[in-house]
C-alpha cells in the first residue's frame, strides 16, 4: 500500500495510524515523517512534540542516527517547543558533534560521507551543482564533517614541504656564511 499523501499534511491521528502501520506502506520513509513534524502547519506545537516522542518510541534507533545523517532535523526535533539562549544552542550541537565521532567509532565507520555531507549545497539558488553527491574530499563538497581530534592533513603537508626546502638549502646557506667571512 502507498500513503498517497504528502507527511506535512497529515493530522495528528493519521501521524499515529501511519507509524503504527508503517510496515504495510511501501513508501513510509522515516526521516520524511520526521521532517513533516517540523514543517506541518497543521499541527499545534503540543502535538509535534506528541507525535516525536510516539515516533521516538518506535524510531528511536533511527532517530539517533539522524545526528549523523540529518544534524539539522535532530535538532530541530530535540529542540522542539524549547527557548534557547546562543550558549545552549552552541552546547547541544557540540553534544551532537561528539554523538556524531561517538557513532562514527561504534560503528566502525571510516568514512564521512552522510546525508547533508554528502551532497553540494553552496546556498545559491542558480547553481547547477546543488543537490548533486559529492565525493568526500573533493573540491565540491562545501560542508564536511570534522571533529577535534582530527589531524590537518594540511598542515602536516605544509611542514614537510618546509623541512625540504631547508634540507636541499642546507648546502647554499653553510657556502653564503663561509663566503661572507
Amino acid at each position: 500500500m502507498k500513503i498517497g499523501k504528502k507527511f506535512n499534511q497529515l493530522s495528528k491521528s493519521e501521524y499515529f495510524h501511519f507509524i503504527d502501520n508503517h510496515k504495510k506502506y511501501t513508501d513510509f520513509n522515516t526521516l520524511g515523517m520526521y521532517r513533516s513534524i517540523c514543517e506541518n502547519d497543521k499541527l499545534k506545537l503540543d502535538d509535534r512534540m506528541e507525535i516525536r516522542d510516539y515516533a521516538n518510541n518506535t524510531f528511536g534507533k533511527s532517530f539517533n542516527f539522524y545526528q549523523l545523517k540529518d544534524p539539522k532535523t535532530y535538532f530541530d526535533l530535540t529542540t522542539l517547543g524549547m527557548d534557547l539562549t546562543q550558549a545552549d544552542e552552541r552546547q547541544i550541537w557540540n553534544n551532537i558533534r561528539v554523538n556524531q565521532q561517538k557513532i562514527l567509532s561504534d560503528k566502525k565507520i571510516k568514512h564521512r560521507n552522510f546525508g547533508e555531507y554528502s551532497k553540494h549545497n553552496c546556498g545559491y539558488s542558480d547553481c547547477p551543482y546543488n543537490g548533486l553527491m559529492t565525493k568526500q574530499g573533493s573540491w565540491l563538497t562545501e560542508s564536511h564533517m570534522w571533529f577535534e581530534s582530527d589531524k590537518d592533513e594540511y598542515a602536516a603537508k605544509d611542514k614537510s614541504e618546509r623541512i625540504k626546502k631547508q634540507r636541499k638549502n642546507k648546502h647554499r646557506i653553510i657556502r653564503d656564511e663561509l663566503d661572507n667571512e
